[in-house]
């Protein structure tokens, strides 16, 4: 390999803050580190979640480097739960890594971390490119089990699915059990012909940022710094350079050079759009616009009848409704015109569900609580017009972004919204 590749060492695994309580690092700041310096590519592998994939691909790619979509996602084999790393090399994979992102939270709700079986990883997934992991992964905790021929079996499985897709990983932070690890993996690699890939955990972008790393790993294990028992990390795990990466994996260059490779076999990034809602359909028919007028309608005449106790055979004739009906025709015009019918009518379909399954929600607060639509559809239980509150503070033509509502769940309940 030209020595030139070799100098080109791209961070594939890349722990942004969305990795909660693990990793410390500020797209805005790994952009600003990154500006104007000659490198190629960086991947995001956040710990079960994509929630950063859309800033980091927007960001990191106005530098110039090209951002490369992942995630870690846990996987369960047998009685063992552990961390693997996905790569979207294309529209589909990315798709699929969604995909499976999600499914993992849905598979057991009894279960703080969120997990999938590993058959999911047995099933057709093309696009996606997959990493063996760390040494605290899933096959890294096989391999403390002393399953080793689990791992072989798992890792022939893979191969023959996922083909040159699927990377022995390579890692030298100094922590524990990691040089074992990295000899069992090296054997395999050689006998069952899987391509080998060096990467380097990053947690924070300098290596002094070690020891305030180390204090949210603890809030996140909720340990003591000074415990002995606890989950301790090397300070290798920041953002090393290419001559670093090069010098530490000199024994392996064809490690680096796959490493160096990878990024040509991603050809896609998530592209910003406009949010798209959901169609709502009703048994009563018509579209969202029409379903938030009726519903609206309907909604404020069950109000007078509660809460002026005017029945409905007297709201044409009475003037304070006549008021509040000139109120409510002016605010959904506006949200009609502004297309966000829908995003009423979700907001209200999950408040309604809530409060029906005897789990408390806030009366309403900030901007939204001046809607009259958003009282009548029952997000909120605040009058705005007996309170004098603007409609406009919260929704009017000029606005850009989409409307925003702040609903408060009671703490010990909300848990079963999910």
């Amino acid at each position: 390999m030209p020595e030139s590749n070799i100098q080109n060492f791209n961070h594939l695994k890349i722990h942004s803050q969305y990795s909660i309580c693990e990793g410390a690092i500020k797209i805005d700041d790994l952009k600003d580190f990154y500006k104007d310096k000659n490198i190629r590519a960086l991947g995001l592998s956040d710990t079960s979640n994509l929630c950063g994939a859309l800033e980091f691909a927007e960001k990191i790619s106005k530098t110039g480097v090209q951002p490369i979509i992942g995630t870690q996602i846990n996987f369960k084999f047998n009685d063992t739960i552990g961390l693997i790393p996905l790569y979207a090399l294309n529209e589909n994979g990315y798709k699929r890594v969604i995909e499976l992102s999600s499914l993992s939270y849905l598979k057991d709700i009894e279960i703080d971390e969120p997990y999938l079986n590993f058959d999911e990883l047995l099933k057709p997934n093309e696009g996606v490119s997959l990493f063996s992991g760390t040494v605290n992964g899933l096959f890294g905790q096989l391999f403390e089990k002393g399953k080793f021929k689990e791992i072989e079996k798992l890792y022939s499985d893979l191969k023959s699915l996922y083909k040159d897709r699927f990377y022995i990983e390579i890692q030298r932070h100094g922590d524990a059990n990691e040089k074992g690890f990295e000899k069992f993996n090296l054997s395999k690699s050689l006998t069952l012909e899987i391509p080998l890939i060096a990467t380097n955990e990053v947690y924070y972008i300098d290596k002094n940022m070690h020891e305030a790393h180390d204090a949210l790993i603890c809030i996140k294990d909720k340990a003591y710094v000074n415990e002995k028992n606890r989950v301790r990390l090397s300070d290798q795990h920041y953002l090393k350079n290419n001559s670093e990466m090069s010098e530490l994996f000199a024994d392996l260059p064809e490690a680096l050079e796959n490493n160096y490779n990878f990024p040509y076999r991603c050809s896609f990034r998530p592209i910003f759009s406009k949010p798209i809602l959901p169609n709502i359909s009703s048994e009563k028919g018509g579209d969202a616009d029409e379903i938030l007028k009726r519903d609206s309608s309907e909604g404020l005449k069950k109000k007078f009848e509660k809460v002026f106790k005017v029945k409905n055979s007297n709201l044409l004739s009475n003037s304070n409704y006549l008021k509040y009906k000139d109120r409510l025709d002016h605010e959904l015009n506006i949200i009609i015109e502004m297309k966000y019918a829908s995003y009423f009518l979700i907001v209200s379909d999950y408040i309604k569900w809530a409060k029906k399954n005897d789990i408390p929600v806030g009366p309403g607060r900030g901007s939204g609580a001046g809607s009259l639509v958003a009282w009548c559809l029952s997000i909120t239980d605040v009058d705005p017009i007996k309170f004098n509150l603007i409609f406009e503070r919260f929704l009017n033509p000029d606005r850009i972004s989409m409307p925003d509502f702040d609903i408060d769940f009671c703490e010990e309940k909300k848990g079963s919204c999910f």
